[in-house]
């Protein structure tokens, strides 16, 4: 008897402490409400460093919306109805739930793992409410049927970003999971979100970009960027690394990579467990890397063709000389993969033929569909960029990063907003995330000339662009070439890449691997995941590719590193990066350019 009274004694006891908990928390919440008000009103926008679309991208795209279905209201009096019925039998249906205790789930489901919208009816409600609104709105757009494609597909993005914003489980208040969090924890998850919302705030520069990853956890020569090497040239438009061999010997013919400039190049150099650079000089390839300036206003007259010339064309010479090899291997990634294409076409065209091989990661050279960017692509959108531009003379690259997440909102908007803001939780910590918000800026030319000549008006596959007073075209490229295309890419469409390297008259292979823009090339040797696809049949149609081509387990890098030493000549003694007279080390990998930053 005693011990059933203490037993009853501390379940009383327990509760004054968490409602002083509660009490405590509820303290901490006003507090952090105070900090966030005044961080919020210490921000002022700054309109004049952000090369984003106006409002009226968006009226405009409204407007042709509500033209067209006003226009044939038929459909738009079907889709009203459609709605109504679903609408009384998702309420019949939550009301049998009640009176019967039974489940009705519908056919179509949320993506949700949480069991909270399933076994509580107001949160059953809520769900399929939301999922037969989206359905009907979806299938609104759907049957718009005399738009011109651009801009239905502009109608239907913006429309999902929509649908994602409203999601139920982005508000504490429909978002089960939350909720109990919160009164599990007494509150204390709300404090910690609240105070990941004003830190992100306090951090932000201009809008609020939410924390992807534990920016703490890495640093840039300290726990990234790692593979030793030096910095063995620079001029004003970037620093070439050359990487310390792991081998005695090393393939005579050395490796230079082109990597992207609206980004910095070391997603390929992250940690030794997955860097690239690293298992390409344990494969004995010797190995150069560009790194990039990342631009201010001063460069706002550089171009495309300055990339080309003092950037490639530069780096290509130097590693020539320092290996003293007459001809080099070359990769190309995204942005550096078209600028790799583009100079190969006038080097394969004037008869300069020092590089050996090409490989491409993720390249699109055919912009006849460049995927969900050329939402962004119109005359509203680039007037803008442009005056925004002569403001300033470079675009920021915040706001690439920005436009990047959009196109994957639930994964790198909502999703990570509602984990940090609503359950609490720190941002993980992920090297890919952090490199993804080290964004660079570019020259305010060069972004102009990019948007226009390449994904408007598609000149390069087209044998229209003239670079160095040569017009080009693809078909001028006769040099063995490897081309990776990543099967979920919304940057660089896998089935795009394939159609405008295809153009090229050399020897081609194909790799399609899983995943996407990232993930998908920064796939380590050993990793299980993903896999990839080969064919050795020659370039057709992308699908018919695809049906018969063959699926491999993990990693494409060995079927890579294959295909490269076997264009790579014979062995030599591996050479000391910074031993050359005419090429000392002006300091260690991963040098000077990678650091800077404008935020």
């Amino acid at each position: 008897m005693q011990d059933e009274n203490k037993n009853v004694k501390d379940d009383v006891a327990v509760g004054p402490r968490e409602y002083e908990e509660l009490l405590g928390n509820f303290d901490k919440i006003d507090s952090l409400t105070k900090r966030l008000v005044v961080a919020l009103s210490s921000k002022t926008p700054e309109p004049e460093v952000k090369a984003q679309p106006s409002q009226e991208l968006y009226y405009k795209a409204s407007a042709k919306y509500f033209s067209e279905i006003l226009s044939n209201p038929t459909k738009l009096i079907e889709n009203q109805v459609k709605y109504y019925k679903s609408t009384l039998e998702n309420w019949t249906n939550i009301q049998n739930d009640i009176l019967k205790n039974t489940d009705t789930t519908p056919a179509k489901e949320l993506e949700k793992t949480d069991q909270g919208w399933d076994e509580n009816l107001y949160f059953k409600l809520i769900k399929q409410h939301y999922t037969i609104s989206s359905k009907i709105i979806e299938e609104t757009i759907e049957d718009l049927d005399t738009l011109s494609k651009s801009d239905k597909k502009q109608i239907s993005f913006f429309t999902k970003q929509m649908i994602e914003f409203f999601s139920p489980s982005n508000f504490l208040g429909t978002n089960p999971e939350a909720l109990t969090q919160a009164l599990e924890t007494n509150g204390k998850s709300l404090v910690d979100g609240l105070e990941n919302l004003v830190t992100d705030v306090e951090n932000s520069t201009g809008d609020l970009t939410v924390s992807l990853t534990d920016t703490q956890a890495f640093e840039v020569g300290e726990n990234l960027a790692i593979t030793e090497g030096r910095v063995i040239f620079r001029n004003e438009l970037f620093e070439l690394i050359h990487y310390k061999p792991l081998t005695d010997t090393v393939s005579k013919t050395p490796l230079l990579i082109v990597p992207p400039w609206i980004n910095k190049f070391y997603n390929l150099d992250l940690q030794p467990k997955n860097s690239f650079v690293k298992y390409a000089i344990e494969e004995g390839i010797p190995t150069f890397i560009i790194s990039w300036v990342n631009p201010g206003k001063e460069y706002s007259d550089v171009d495309f063709t300055q990339y080309i010339s003092k950037g490639f064309f530069e780096a290509a010479r130097v590693v020539r000389e320092i290996t003293k090899q007459e001809k080099i291997n070359c990769i190309g990634y995204c942005i550096g993969g078209t600028l790799l294409a583009t100079a190969l076409s006038y080097l394969c065209k004037k008869g300069i033929n020092f590089v050996n091989s090409a490989t491409f990661f993720t390249t699109l050279t055919d912009f006849e569909d460049p995927g969900d960017l050329s939402l962004f692509i119109t005359d509203e959108y680039l007037d803008e960029i442009n005056r925004q531009i002569e403001k300033v003379g470079y675009m920021e690259g915040s706001f690439l990063a920005q436009t990047f997440s959009f196109l994957r909102s639930n994964d790198l908007v909502y999703g990570p907003a509602v984990r940090s803001y609503l359950m609490g939780k720190k941002p993980p910590r992920f090297d890919l995330l952090y490199w993804n918000g080290d964004s660079t800026n570019l020259p305010g030319k060069m972004a102009l000339e990019y948007l226009n000549k390449f994904y408007k008006e598609n000149q390069l596959s087209k044998g229209e662009l003239v670079i160095m007073g040569e017009r080009l075209s693809l078909k001028y490229i006769d040099i063995p070439i490897f081309v990776v295309a990543t099967h979920t890419d919304h940057i660089a469409p896998w089935r795009s890449s394939f159609f405008g390297l295809n153009k090229s008259t050399g020897d081609k292979r194909f790799v399609l691997a899983g995943s996407g823009h990232i993930a998908g090339i920064i796939n380590p040797a050993y990793s299980k995941k993903y896999g990839y696809w080969t064919n050795s049949n020659t370039f057709s149609v992308p699908d018919e590719w695809l049906k018969t081509a063959d699926r491999h387990d993990g990693s494409w890098w060995p079927y890579w590193s294959s295909w490269i030493k076997a264009r790579s000549s014979s062995h030599i003694p591996a050479y000391i990066p910074g031993s050359h007279n005419d090429f000392p080390s002006l300091g260690l990998a991963p040098g000077k350019y990678v650091m800077k930053n404008y935020k």
